[in-house]
């Protein structure tokens, strides 16, 4: 009888202690690993708005880019004009008739002429060395004149187109060679105003 006592409390002692042993723990609250809700949302915003900017960077840059590529279009066309304006007519021996490739010529002049009422320029009258001095400044005079009365006719006013002639006494080409004369006998155009208003049309 006396060990039997002796073993209920041993016993009880042992699944006492078996019990605690094999017990689930108790849960222990999860730490959050991620950003936080608001952390999110504040980081949407943020690429939202780094989007937006990147966006109207490249906005503005292209549209940067068309205005110089426009001006740099518009330089050329008005280097052009001005080119066109300044071009060399020639003349046959002796005369002071428009030849065919001339009024080509001139008829580009015109066009960019109507386009920019504030020009003005100056038709200097040429001729080669053959003749006396007298001969080839009237010469030149003439070959001048022709071409203002060419230019008038199609409405430009001669209050903008001065002329002058320079006989011999400039020439394109040195020389006593039919080359050389077919230089010489020439109209040259001088710009005298508004170079800088000139508009291409």
């Amino acid at each position: 009888m006396t060990h039997r006592r002796l073993m209920v409390p041993a016993v009880a002692a042992f699944m006492v202690f078996a019990a605690a042993c094999g017990s689930d723990p108790e849960p222990q609250p999860i730490e959050p690993t991620g950003p936080t809700a608001a952390e999110l949302a504040e980081q949407a915003r943020l690429d939202s708005l780094a989007a937006a900017n990147a966006a109207a960077e490249r906005a503005a840059a292209e549209e940067a880019a068309r205005i110089a590529a426009e001006e740099r279009a518009a330089a050329r066309r008005m280097a052009a004009a001005r080119e066109a304006l300044q071009q060399t007519i020639y003349f046959d021996y002796d005369e002071a008739g428009i030849t065919a490739e001339a009024e080509r010529i001139l008829r580009a002049k015109l066009d960019i002429l109507r386009n920019s009422p504030a020009v003005r320029i100056r038709i200097e009258g040429h001729a080669d060395e053959r003749g006396t001095n007298a001969y080839k400044i009237a010469l030149g005079s003439r070959r001048a004149e022709s071409v203002r009365e060419f230019m008038t006719g199609f409405g430009i006013d001669q209050n903008r187109i001065a002329i002058v002639s320079y006989g011999e006494d400039q020439p394109a080409s040195m020389g006593s060679s039919e080359s050389a004369w077919a230089q010489n006998r020439r109209a040259e155009f001088v710009i005298t105003a508004g170079a800088d208003q000139i508009n291409p049309g």
